[in-house]
């Protein structure tokens, strides 16, 4: 499918032909999923939460109001959308008498996007409504999320198509457009929407896809995925190939749904097998098959363990292509649970503590099913970041040859990195509304804690070794002493040994970290066998007795939330307290039981033995204090981070003198070379 209509002209005085394109259009959730339609329709009223000017910088403000307006809401009447409504992939049906808002994640044009981004100046909307007497309202919003009605249209007769012209003039801060279809004395019926651009014909859009899924022992989600790409007509024409780089034993091609995957995608689809040398490794892959094929503008990185929203694919390879330079276009992530949940709106890695998370101003974890798009003021003012998440992230070919391929880090820290290493190189990272997978919620994982530990700590080291600017990182190396501590004071040996293990890692250098790809993961693992916090008891049969060696003060258990001067208190404490011989009882019989979401630091170091259970909910495991042990692992911490704080200056200048070579596609293609089926390529950097 092309993105470009046929319609040409040109512009006045300079006589340059022009086309007409579409950027976005209306569309519908396939399969008339209710769980998701409020993120392409919303029913409700605009309700405008506070301005941030009048509630302060106090987070507990903002999340009060938060609270206030979700209860707010729920006591007006909720108008429920029924499936029925959803007539197509593009048509949707307003009842007698009702209103519509488009104002919605997906049906929602952000105007400010274009505007910052794109060489579009002005755009058009054309919607096609059908029922006698509806009325079709444009609004926009500005930055602090205030609206306002630009222009309005009413069907005369039995339906009618209403084009407004619009300006992204407006829009420098935030803002977006949208439009709401009331239905008068019969229901209404918005066949289509469509928002188009008049561009130079030498700047209409043309790229294509590669898109590159690694997966490991999800056959059946992969499959499923695949065959969502292979279905979806938008992606004809846009999406060049699917290579799929299969790291598991327990194969994609294995699953109930490949031959129908396989079917539907036909020549695109291809599966490489190759060992298991984690996500760096395969979307490094599928970066380099992208460079060697020659044939696509871009290879998007998407997970295995994904929904898709098809057309987003389509959005961010037409907003690359009109972007003013070359860009990197990420999507959002919702939860594949709870579906109007949002991970996060764009994020950022924070220059002192080095360390990623939502961008100032975002507020993580947002529903928009309990506070829709036109109330929430935050969600109308642009969000810039420094990286996307590679659950959905579109890389231009150009990228990929100026600077590389991903580093090799296995897991972890590769896309904020790269995203990084692209700023600096004068590519711009953008995290594209409209753009959308749903995904596991990092929440549900223990990966703080398990083998995944190792290369968080790692990882985060190399990448602020490479790209900090604070001498010794900031508060890098102060604060892995502080969670070192946290750790040991927890009982959590393991995760400080595969800490130790990281931080020593670093130390090494980057010579070896192509050459342990493979290798590092059945290290850690075996690393950890033996230690009680690692070792994981899932049968509830199996679990020891609780035994409190005393009852708990006045009645109260600790608390797991403190304030910031008793967590100081505590702090100092615990150290000294870990010093104690632990009671003999203990060593046996755990003195707590603790839930995952309350297993902080300074209630788990209360305790001499504690049973404690994963965030998944599916095993606990018995932690028990070790004097010996914490003394040990406290005199290697020390020495371990004084080395880093010594050494800070001399190992950033060899992990910078070493990138290019790291990242490069004939370094890669040597690690490679035991699952290469054919010759090397002869100029995979064009």
């Amino acid at each position: 499918m092309t993105v470009t209509e046929t319609t040409t002209g040109t512009t006045t005085g300079a006589e340059e032909a022009t086309t007409r394109v579409r950027l976005m259009r209306q569309i519908m959730p396939t399969d008339r999923d209710t769980d998701v339609i409020q993120l392409y329709v919303d029913p409700e009223p605009a309700t405008l939460d506070a301005d941030k000017f009048d509630l302060g910088t106090s987070r507990a403000a903002h999340e009060a109001n938060a609270i206030a307006s979700r209860m707010q809401s729920a006591t007006r009447r909720n108008r429920i959308v029924h499936p029925d409504q959803i007539l197509s992939r593009t048509a949707f049906k307003v009842p007698q008498g009702e209103t519509m808002s488009f104002g919605s994640y997906f049906n929602a044009f952000p105007a400010s996007y274009w505007r910052r981004h794109t060489i579009v100046s002005a755009i058009q909307l054309t919607v096609r409504v059908e029922g006698a007497g509806a009325s079709v309202i444009v609004y926009r919003s500005m930055a602090n999320g205030r609206s306002q009605r630009v222009d309005s249209a009413t069907v005369e007769g039995s339906g009618g198509e209403f084009t407004f012209d619009l300006s992204l003039k407006p829009f420098t801060d935030g803002g977006w457009y949208w439009y709401d279809v009331i239905a008068a004395d019969e229901d209404a019926v918005v066949r289509s929407a469509e928002w188009t651009a008049e561009v130079p014909v030498e700047q209409a859009p043309t790229g294509t896809v590669t898109i590159g899924i690694t997966t490991m022992n999800r056959q059946d989600f992969c499959a499923k995925l695949l065959q969502q790409l292979g279905d979806a007509d938008e992606l004809d024409g846009c999406v060049d190939e699917v290579v799929v780089m299969e790291q598991g034993t327990q194969l994609v091609t294995d699953s109930e749904y490949f031959p129908a995957a396989a079917k539907a995608l036909g020549d695109r689809l291809r599966v490489i097998e190759q060992g298991n040398i984690g996500g760096s490794g395969g979307f490094a892959r599928a970066q380099y098959e992208g460079l060697k094929s020659g044939r696509s503008t871009y290879v998007m990185m998407l997970d295995d363990d994904v929904e898709c929203e098809t057309e987003g694919i389509v959005r961010a390879q037409v907003f690359g292509d009109l972007c003013r330079k070359t860009t990197i276009v990420g999507g959002h992530m919702f939860s594949i649970y709870q579906k109007t949940q949002l991970h996060s709106f764009g994020e950022k890695v924070a220059p002192y503590t080095f360390w990623w998370g939502s961008a100032p101003g975002v507020f993580p974890g947002w529903d928009l099913s309990e506070r829709n798009l036109r109330s929430t003021r935050w969600l109308h003012a642009r969000i810039d970041v420094d990286y996307n998440g590679w659950f959905m992230c579109l890389i231009p070919t150009e990228v990929l040859r100026e600077i590389g391929l991903s580093l090799p880090l296995f897991i972890k820290w590769d896309d904020s990195e790269y995203g990084l290493r692209a700023k600096e190189a004068g590519f711009p990272t953008v995290t594209f509304p409209g753009a959308a997978v749903w995904h596991v919620p990092w929440t549900d994982k223990n990966d703080a804690l398990d083998w995944q530990s190792y290369f968080h700590v790692r990882n985060r080291f190399i990448a602020a070794l490479l790209h900090s600017k604070y001498p010794r990182g900031g508060r890098m190396v102060q604060e892995s002493f502080n969670h070192q501590i946290k750790h040991m004071v927890s009982m959590q040996y393991s995760t400080v040994e595969l800490r130790h293990k990281a931080l020593m890692d670093v130390l090494a250098g980057p010579g070896r970290l192509h050459e342990v790809l493979g290798t590092t993961l059945p290290e850690l693992k075996s690393l950890v066998k033996g230690f009680d916090d690692a070792t994981y008891l899932s049968d509830p049969s199996g679990l020891p007795e609780v035994r409190r060696h005393k009852l708990p003060r006045k009645g109260r258990e600790p608390s797991p939330i403190i304030s910031g001067r008793a967590a100081t208190l505590q702090a100092l404490i615990q150290p000294i307290r870990q010093l104690r011989k632990p009671r003999e009882d203990a060593q046996e019989f755990p003195e707590a039981e603790i839930m995952a979401q309350d297993a902080r630091w300074h209630k788990i170091a209360r305790y001499d033995s504690a049973l404690v259970s994963l965030p998944d909910g599916s095993a606990a495991a018995f932690y028990r204090r070790d004097r010996g042990r914490f003394v040990d692992l406290m005199k290697r911490t020390v020495d371990i981070h004084r080395q880093l704080a010594l050494h800070w200056d001399e190992l950033a200048e060899q992990y910078r003198a070493a990138l290019e070579d790291l990242t490069s596609p004939e370094t890669w293609e040597k690690t490679f070379e035991p699952w290469l089926d054919d010759a090397p390529a002869e100029d995979v950097d064009g």
